[in-house]
């Protein structure tokens, strides 16, 4: 396990790592892999301060972005409601917190202060983050539970549906060449509720869709975009679609271009820019993917500013 830690926590001199992992006072939480370890968690107790401090969260780089980061996770949280303590603290370095906010923690603490200062080390330019758990889930079977709740929610939706009396026909403007018609023309749309957005459309929203193609090939082009060269693979990562709701991928930006559908560069942008947040929401800021979205986006913007698109405030 120690090995892991050291692997994957390069910043941590190995020898803080060793003498924290064989520390009495300290338990592991191993992940076993074909007889091999390839992950953990080290973490010490405090009950009677009523937390625990999680000291090292690792899984090898050859078993990155499967969901075991999650798993360890899960399982550390359903023995602690066990132990009946109900809150984790973290000390987590910039690159980390994306990771930590998946897993249920914020840098909001609620844990009165005297409970814990003086009982975990202040780590400079680290931010403190919380997770509280509720004695009630069962967080192994959180997922479970999630997607039933989802297809259940799904199921009223579609009953609903069916409930529906009135059903228009679909358009058939578009059949003799009309590319476009106003929101409000949609028959059934006003009678829904909506009323058109007051938001102002971005000035010159007539844009250059050459240079997005431009750009977009470029990025396709750079050695590190491969992660990002079509959506995520559930094969590959069985429970991301379950934490990224809004999915961003090169393929999908390609298809919408030859659409048509960005009309201003803000939307092109922001399409392109949630790949790299998604990145970096979803893994471990220790992976090559990680490493891979930082890359890819600053070359992003180097090519934005070279197009003569990049604004200071984006």
């Amino acid at each position: 396990m120690q090995n892991v830690y050291v692997l994957q926590l390069p910043r941590m001199p190995k020898e803080y790592i060793a003498r924290l992992v064989f520390d009495s006072k300290h338990k592991t939480l191993c992940l076993i892999k074909n007889n091999a370890v390839i992950g953990g968690i080290c973490f010490r107790q405090f009950p009677s301060q009523e937390f625990t401090e999680v000291v090292f969260h690792a899984v090898s780089s050859n078993e990155q972005v499967k969901g075991y980061g999650t798993h360890l996770m899960n399982h550390l949280k359903d023995y602690h409601v066990q132990c009946g303590i109900y809150h984790f603290l973290t000390y987590a370095d910039q690159y980390a917190i994306g990771y930590f906010k998946k897993q249920g923690f914020t840098d909001k603490i609620t844990l009165p202060k005297h409970k814990y200062e003086g009982y975990i080390k202040d780590y400079e330019g680290a931010t403190l983050m919380q997770c509280t758990l509720n004695p009630k889930i069962c967080y192994k079977q959180l997922s479970k539970v999630i997607k039933r709740q989802k297809e259940i929610v799904q199921g009223l939706v579609e009953w609903k549906q069916s409930k529906i009396n009135k059903v228009y026909p679909g358009l058939t403007c578009f059949k003799k060449g009309v590319s476009r018609i106003p929101i409000e023309n949609i028959p059934g749309i006003l009678e829904s509720g909506w009323t058109p957005s007051s938001v102002k459309e971005e000035e010159h929203s007539t844009v250059n869709q050459k240079q997005f193609l431009h750009i977009w090939n470029r990025l396709k082009g750079h050695n590190s975009a491969w992660p990002f060269l079509e959506p995520v693979k559930t094969e590959i990562a069985p429970d991301y679609y379950q934490y990224i709701k809004y999915p961003s991928d090169l393929q999908t930006i390609g298809e919408k271009l030859s659409q048509g559908y960005y009309k201003t560069k803000k939307m092109f942008i922001a399409d392109v820019n949630r790949i790299f947040n998604n990145c970096r929401m979803y893994n471990d800021p220790n992976t090559e993917y990680y490493k891979y979205a930082g890359n890819l986006q600053k070359f992003f913007i180097s090519e934005l500013k070279e197009a003569g698109l990049y604004d200071d405030h984006q």
